[in-house]
């Protein structure tokens, strides 16, 4: 059975805690994002390597396993995306389809030690960009497809409560 996409508009979080995995995006200092995204990315390795990781924990939850891609890429995508804030002048990123990125990349069928090195490369990539950054960057602006504005703190906060609330997810 397909996944249903999740088409919810998430910026909310910025604002106010998240009731479900309880990451409070709002007051997260921006002097630690570089420290939780290390702790995160290191904390998906033991769940990728559980027995069940690749298992659905019913026909319309991703598995750990696909959790664990989605996570990887949305480092990647966020990457390109802190790249284009820090060089252009407010850019408008692309749409990013994450359901149609999991079908077409096959989450459920990687290698699960596989996909624990690649997310935990490409977080702590992003976690060295964020330690280069200098006080004056974290007001740059960027929008997405959809309108959503965002400044490189408030990209910064909305990334955590992505990886925190899908570690949460498999938790």
């Amino acid at each position: 059975m397909a996944i249903v996409p999740d088409t919810k508009n998430w910026t909310w979080v910025l604002e106010r805690p998240c009731p479900e995995c309880g990451f409070d995006a709002s007051s997260f200092p921006y002097g630690s994002v570089a420290r939780e995204l290390r702790l995160s990315s290191a904390a998906w390795r033991p769940l990728l390597m559980r027995q069940d990781a690749l298992a659905r924990p019913g026909p319309a939850t991703w598995s750990t396993l696909e959790y664990g891609c989605h996570v990887r890429d949305v480092f990647t995508i966020f990457d390109g995306r802190l790249v284009r804030m820090l060089q252009e002048d407010d850019p408008l990123f692309e749409n990013w389809d994450q359901d149609e990125t999991a079908v077409a990349g096959r989450y459920g069928e990687q290698a699960p030690a596989r996909v624990a090195d690649e997310l935990e490369t490409a977080g702590g990539a992003l976690a060295d960009r964020f330690d280069q950054m200098g006080r004056d960057e974290w007001s740059r602006p960027g929008r997405r497809s959809d309108g959503a504005t965002f400044t490189v703190n408030s990209l910064s906060r909305y990334l955590l409560h992505d990886i925190v609330h899908h570690l949460h997810d498999v938790g």
